[in-house]
């Protein structure tokens, strides 16, 4: 099983600074494309019948998201790694339980979050001590994998504000409250609703959208400069 070696896709490109609301956005309807074709659940009733073709797709589908949202709860690359491989063992020694009436991709990231907690809580916190390190680029390009390149030839100028600001993305959403960010990441990387975040996370779904709302007004004042920045540029 292949699994991303430190961080997802082409992650080297070029980004203009967006606000936290678009960025959310803008992931949402990249992630609903082509799945209309064979959805999940489909995929996952193949596996079930033998059909391991079915389950190598899924694992493409969802490899990278998994590798991404668990990366940005434990924050390092070799257990994010270990970790998102573990998930997908789940969904094979699992596989009988699932329901074709059940949401594929909420099973999948109950599964992912339960591990990332578990794993947190044997490490004695919630928050994995690096943390506390600096952002370095390498660790910015995994949520921004997420972000279209929308000035291949952007100047230098913007090119430096583009990576400053995906740096800044990140602390932002690291610094968030637990169960904002974990909404956030849900929300953002796992293209999921709003319901299926609350069925996940255990609480009511008023919550979640309360905690992702919170979580939206945090990272829209991290962002202030940059905005003001970018405007400066057009």
């Amino acid at each position: 099983m292949w699994l991303p070696q430190s961080s997802a896709g082409n992650l080297g490109r070029t980004v203009a600074p967006i606000s936290p609301t678009r960025m959310a956005t803008e992931g949402r309807e990249r992630m609903g494309v082509a799945r209309t074709e064979t959805t999940d659940e489909m995929l996952m009733v193949r596996y079930q019948r033998g059909d391991r073709e079915a389950f190598a797709e899924l694992v493409r589908r969802y490899h990278v998201p998994i590798y991404n949202f668990v990366f940005r709860q434990v924050r390092h690359p070799e257990l994010a790694r270990d970790l998102a491989q573990d998930v997908f063992l789940r969904v094979v020694q699992n596989a009988a339980e699932f329901k074709h009436e059940a949401r594929f991709s909420t099973w999948l990231y109950t599964i992912a979050r339960n591990l990332a907690v578990d794993q947190l809580r044997k490490l004695g916190h919630r928050r994995h001590a690096s943390l506390d390190q600096p952002v370095t680029n390498d660790e910015s390009r995994v949520l921004g994998d997420n972000v279209a390149d929308a000035h291949p030839r952007a100047s230098v100028e913007r090119m430096a504000a583009s990576a400053e600001v995906m740096s800044s993305i990140v602390r932002a959403v690291d610094s968030l409250p637990d169960e904002q960010r974990e909404v956030f990441l849900l929300r953002e990387i796992g293209n999921l609703p709003f319901k299926d975040i609350a069925q996940i996370t255990g609480v009511g779904e008023n919550t979640v959208k309360s905690r992702m709302r919170y979580a939206l007004d945090r990272l829209q004042e991290a962002l202030t400069d940059f905005e003001e920045y970018a405007r400066a540029l057009r």
